[in-house]
């Protein structure tokens, strides 16, 4: 089991003004063809850029798009929930782009260990980097 350490518990946004958080971004990843996948993946690529611009640390799961794509390696859908799990674990919110079988998952268990939950760039606070 991974163990993070744990800098804020619940959605104390008033704490996480000052903070930067390490944000988990959730979305789509799965359509139905290769094209609207990659489009997925760059969306969350994209997003993942924002937030580090407002002084966060993201982490993007859609970046296993890049281990799924190599031939030698097989992952399951089933496979992509139980990679990027632990990492929800590890940061203090999660960034909810819009609705998706695998996003509701993560957004549920999120909720499940009392993380903050987002539903856009718009309310997540700027916080200096330096």
């Amino acid at each position: 089991m991974v163990r993070c350490r744990r800098y804020m518990q619940g959605k104390n946004l008033l704490r996480a003004k000052n903070k930067r958080l390490k944000i988990y971004i959730a979305g789509p990843y799965t359509a139905s063809s290769k094209r609207e996948i990659l489009m997925n993946v760059n969306n969350a690529i994209d997003v993942g850029i924002r937030v580090w611009e407002k002084g966060h640390y993201p982490y993007i799961p859609h970046l296993t798009h890049f281990v799924k794509a190599r031939p030698e390696f097989k992952l399951l859908w089933k496979d992509f929930i139980e990679w990027n799990r632990p990492w929800i674990d590890c940061c203090d919110a999660l960034l909810y782009l819009r609705k998706s079988k695998g996003a509701d998952i993560e957004k549920e268990y999120a909720q499940s260990k009392e993380k903050m939950i987002f539903k856009s760039l718009k309310e997540i606070p700027t916080v200096l980097r330096y």
